[in-house]
């Protein structure tokens, strides 16, 4: 039977954030000013995200649907570039090695590899490459591209929570997840499909739910 692990990207396999990363690429390549006003328009619901006042990933989940627009335009050649930058200077460089030192001893163990995410899917391709693991697979959302350019909008649907985990089972079909790998509540879903749910550095949400099932925390 096939045999599958299972994983976030941000906050799991690395403490860094695409957002950041993107923001610091436009800024690096003359587009500061662009992403200043992106920031200032979205400056008043992080405040209230933070406060509770507004749900987080409500948020977060506009927060890409939005960053995108800056994409437009851009070929896929541009892309992967971008991809590649943010991955070497913020996602790679503050990777979490305990967890992906865990995922190739499954990967060598015989387990396929998947990187579930709301990443954008260039950035996640990027991550997956530097991780250098011949069977792995990356489930993140698509950017629409017409006549070889993004469009600014998503080719499919925003993969976070409950998406993410239909994913990861219809990737998987009658195989076995052996592990799974998450850092917040929206992960929980595809976590608990998992025969070895591991919260790693949780929110104050998931640090609750896995002291309450017993699940591994790192």
């Amino acid at each position: 039977m096939n045999r599958f692990v299972a994983t976030d990207l941000e906050g799991t396999l690395s403490a860094g954030e695409a957002w950041r990363g993107i923001a610091a690429y436009l800024t690096a390549h003359g587009r500061k000013r662009e992403h200043q006003f992106f920031f200032a328009a979205h400056f008043v619901p992080a405040l209230l995200a933070r406060a509770g006042i507004l749900d987080k990933q409500t948020f977060r989940n506009q927060w890409l649907i939005d960053q995108a627009k800056l994409l437009k335009g851009s070929t896929a050649e541009e892309l992967q570039t971008l991809a590649a930058w943010v991955v070497e200077n913020e996602l790679w460089a503050k990777q979490r090695a305990q967890v992906i030192a865990e995922l190739k001893q499954h990967h060598d163990a015989g387990c396929a590899i998947l990187i579930a995410t709301g990443a954008y899917e260039p950035i996640a391709n990027a991550f997956a490459q530097k991780m250098n693991l011949q069977n792995i697979r990356v489930l993140a959302t698509p950017l629409e591209m017409t006549n070889g350019r993004a469009t600014g909008k998503f080719a499919g649907a925003l993969g976070v929570d409950t998406l993410k985990a239909q994913r990861v089972r219809q990737a998987i079909g009658d195989g076995t997840l052996v592990a799974a790998y998450g850092d917040t509540a929206p992960d929980v879903p595809m976590l608990e499909m998992s025969q070895e749910p591991v919260a790693v550095a949780p929110d104050a949400a998931l640090q609750k739910i896995a002291a309450a099932r017993g699940w591994r925390v790192l």
